[in-house]
């Protein structure tokens, strides 16, 4: 199964899909023949992978595979551990119990598979594995084996090119929490809209490089629909960014009481102007509404200050929006213009009263007279 895996990756990614094979063949009878530990292993891994034209087609085939499947592949020879090892129904593990030839070729063994600098980083085509991403290859690989039957070398490569998609979209999602993190994380001041989208758009590109850097198995087209979903879920993370970085606009923050403040400061004049010319009715309406307002204020103070009706508070803040962008904001932009315009009409009739001032008046001479023109 796993050689026609191998095939199959290779032909995928044309990139040597496994790292290292390493054979252990215990109770080794012949040490005239290859002496124990590695060096003897080697002697009898190329008598075994050796190519011949007397062997079997299929026996040829399993050689090349294997060959061209592994960066590396080694073997060691052990020893017998004894007989008190194999017979004793009272061995418990004992090393005093086992042969000393053994003893010393595990101590060879294992520092060359364990010490420090022969380790080496685990790679899936060509990419070093983290230990997260090594979590989702499982994730992959489960879903193949929950069935009776040993699934096809197909299915491993599908798998495996699953996993990998998968590991370059959380890779470049963590590059955009990260970097968007630093620009407007939530210890960072508020950031004005248009600054941010840049910043998202740029981010976005680095993140979409990232996954387009990351060596994938399955082709483009595979990889393609994991494209797709990337965008959606950066996307998506935008929009929590944003609204996090809205948050923090103190003056936005403050648009629900300073509209119920306005409406109610407006609602009060008005109840004195209709006072004070006999409108009684609309006097006590507008009272009415002053009232709601402060109230209504008094209650989005509280919302805000114990965290409790949070429905009732976004109702309010949702109903101060609409006056603001459907009342205020308008008369404010009127009132703004209108005094724009008034400020430029008084500019220019004063620029066209100094000119005419100017052309009816007296001249300065040469002499440092004024001479009537």
């Amino acid at each position: 199964l796993f050689t026609e895996y191998g095939r199959l990756a290779l032909e995928d990614s044309g990139r040597t899909p496994f790292q290292r094979l390493q054979f252990l063949v215990r109770d080794w009878s012949f040490p005239y023949e290859a002496p124990y530990g590695a060096q003897g292993g080697q002697t009898i891994l190329q008598r075994r992978l050796k190519v011949s034209s007397n062997q079997h087609p299929e026996l040829q085939s399993l050689r090349k595979h294997i060959t061209s499947c592994f960066s590396e592949i080694a073997c060691f020879l052990m020893p017998h551990p004894g007989i008190r090892v194999a017979t004793s129904q009272d061995f418990d593990g004992r090393v005093k119990d086992i042969e000393m030839e053994f003893k010393c070729s595990l101590q060879q063994l294992v520092p060359m598979l364990l010490a420090p600098e022969n380790l080496v980083p685990k790679l899936i085509n060509g990419q070093k594995v983290r230990a997260k991403d090594l979590l989702q290859y499982f994730k992959s690989y489960m879903n193949i084996y929950k069935g009776n039957e040993l699934p096809e070398p197909k299915s491993m490569l599908v798998a495996t090119a699953e996993a990998n998609n998968l590991t370059a979209v959380a890779e470049a999602k963590e590059l955009y929490t990260k970097l968007m993190e630093e620009v407007c994380g939530g210890a960072k001041p508020y950031l004005q809209t248009q600054l941010l989208e840049a910043e998202h758009s740029r981010i976005k590109d680095k993140a979409l490089h990232s996954f387009h850097s990351k060596r994938k198995m399955g082709g483009d087209e595979f990889s393609q629909s994991y494209f797709n979903q990337l965008i959606q879920d950066l996307d998506e993370q935008f929009n929590q960014f944003r609204a996090q970085n809205e948050s923090k606009n103190i003056f936005k923050a403050a648009r629900t009481p300073s509209v119920f403040c306005a409406l109610a400061l407006v609602f009060y004049v008005l109840s004195g102007v209709f006072g004070l010319v006999g409108l009684y009715p609309l006097a006590n309406l507008a009272n009415l509404t002053m009232g709601i307002a402060l109230l209504t204020l008094v209650l989005w103070a509280y919302i805000r200050y114990s965290g409790e009706m949070r429905e009732i508070g976004v109702t309010i803040d949702d109903i101060a929006n609409v006056l603001w962008e459907n009342l205020m904001k308008p008369t404010y932009q009127a009132c703004i213009e209108k005094g724009m315009e008034h400020a430029a009409a008084a500019a220019a009739e004063r620029a066209l009263g100094g000119g005419a001032v100017g052309a009816g008046g007296a001249a300065p001479a040469a002499n440092g007279k004024h001479k009537v023109l």
